[in-house]
């Protein structure tokens, strides 16, 4: 699908309900496994998160999930890699501050991406706002150990204040499970994105559809 598959509105929907695939905290099961899962549990989009191993492999795994993907109508995105998305015809890569610039990304996909980005800070906010990205990842908002590299929690406010500074969608992550997704949404935020609360669930399922119910409950409080 190009960006123009997900004009604002839709893709607000679609990022209600984000997961990001871990094969380490999986618990032997495959991607394909867990993304049917959560999908079938509500599920809105789906992030391929590859952080080792071969491309090759990386390629294979993520045709299956783009499939899967487009049948429930739910956003496909790639971690990091601006390649691998495009090879995979996904919706959408989302960035860091430490991978391919915004502004360059933007330049290579044109209007064929979803571009994500999760700033540090309300300037990195800002900045990526002005330079196209299409929605912000903020966190962790709890704090996670999921992510070596995420830091210390940044809070509900960090996130009420990007969410007010900024136009386009907020996404929160880390730490959150379907006890504490309230609050996120509450703070502004246009949905949760999670790991291990399903990918390490024992029901992931079942555990997309608890996140799932508390988000729109949520979002339907806030209205």
């Amino acid at each position: 699908m190009a960006r123009a598959d997900w004009p604002p509105e839709r893709l607000r929907r679609a990022l209600r309900l984000y997961v990001l695939t871990d094969r380490g905290l999986s618990r032997g099961r495959s991607e394909v496994e867990i993304v049917q899962a959560a999908l079938a549990g509500g599920a809105t989009a789906i992030q391929l998160r590859w952080k080792a191993g071969p491309l090759a492999e990386a390629v294979r795994a993520g045709r299956a999930l783009r499939e899967l993907c487009r049948e429930a109508g739910a956003l496909f995105v790639v971690n990091d890699r601006v390649d691998l998305a495009l090879a995979l015809e996904a919706d959408g890569v989302h960035l860091g501050v430490e991978d391919l610039p915004l502004a360059e990304a933007r330049r290579l996909a044109g209007n064929r991406l979803v571009i994500g980005f999760s700033p540090s800070t309300l300037e990195e906010a800002l900045a990526a706002a002005r330079a196209g990205a299409d929605y912000l990842g903020v966190g962790p908002v709890y704090g996670t150990a999921t992510k070596a590299d995420a830091g210390p929690a940044v809070g509900l406010e960090h996130v009420r204040q990007i969410a007010q500074a900024v136009s386009i969608p907020v996404v929160g992550i880390g730490g959150i499970t379907a006890d504490n997704a309230r609050p996120v949404i509450q703070a502004g935020a246009t949905g949760v994105a999670v790991i291990s609360a399903v990918v390490a669930a024992d029901d992931p399922r079942a555990a997309a559809a608890a996140l799932r119910a508390a988000v729109d409950a949520a979002l339907a409080g806030r209205a």
